[in-house]
């Protein structure tokens, strides 16, 4: 019996990717061009390489390849880059936020036990050698969540409070004052 199937990781990537949606539209967008330090992304960049990475995965699951070998990495990270680079308003990020991570939520949803369990082989010398979809597909809501840490520890820089923390507080002093009655 599997515990976290499809079912699970659609449920938890939407989780994850509702977090971070909440993160964008409360960053305004006069800060989309911040960067925390010279040589990482703006908020606009960050942004755009969640929806690239969710959508790069997609494409290899719906290809149901089996193995990288012969796969034109560096082609590939270049296509990624120049797409990142594009310009793009908070609005038009943020819709590629909700589109792209629904299309990635409803693939999810819809996997088989036996397709997340099969493996793919590594390009020569991956370490390791093989992983399986299971494994790959949890890799887009734990790089995600890397990222969205990124984004908490901006938005503090740039004077907001995240809005998790926001929410923990409330149920603090909400849980104070009920142990005061």
């Amino acid at each position: 019996m599997t515990y976290y199937g499809a079912k699970e990781l659609a449920e938890s990537f939407r989780t994850v990717r509702k977090n971070t949606i909440q993160i964008a539209e409360v960053i305004p967008e006069d800060k989309y061009g911040f960067k925390a330090a010279d040589d990482v992304r703006t908020v606009e960049k960050l942004l755009t390489h969640l929806v690239l990475t969710a959508r790069s995965q997609y494409q290899i699951h719906k290809e149901k390849r089996s193995t990288f070998e012969g796969v034109d990495f560096p082609a590939l990270f270049q296509q990624m880059m120049t797409e990142e680079a594009k310009s793009r308003t908070k609005a038009e990020i943020i819709g590629l936020l909700r589109t792209e991570g629904e299309t990635w939520a409803n693939f999810l949803a819809g996997l088989s036990e036996d397709f997340l369990g099969q493996t793919i082989k590594m390009p020569q010398g991956g370490s390791p050698p093989e992983r399986t979809r299971f494994d790959m597909i949890m890799s887009v809501k734990e790089h995600e969540m890397h990222h969205r840490g990124q984004l908490m520890l901006i938005e503090r820089i740039i004077g907001i409070v995240p809005h998790l923390t926001r929410q923990m507080q409330q149920r603090m002093t909400q849980a104070q004052q009920t142990q005061q009655r």
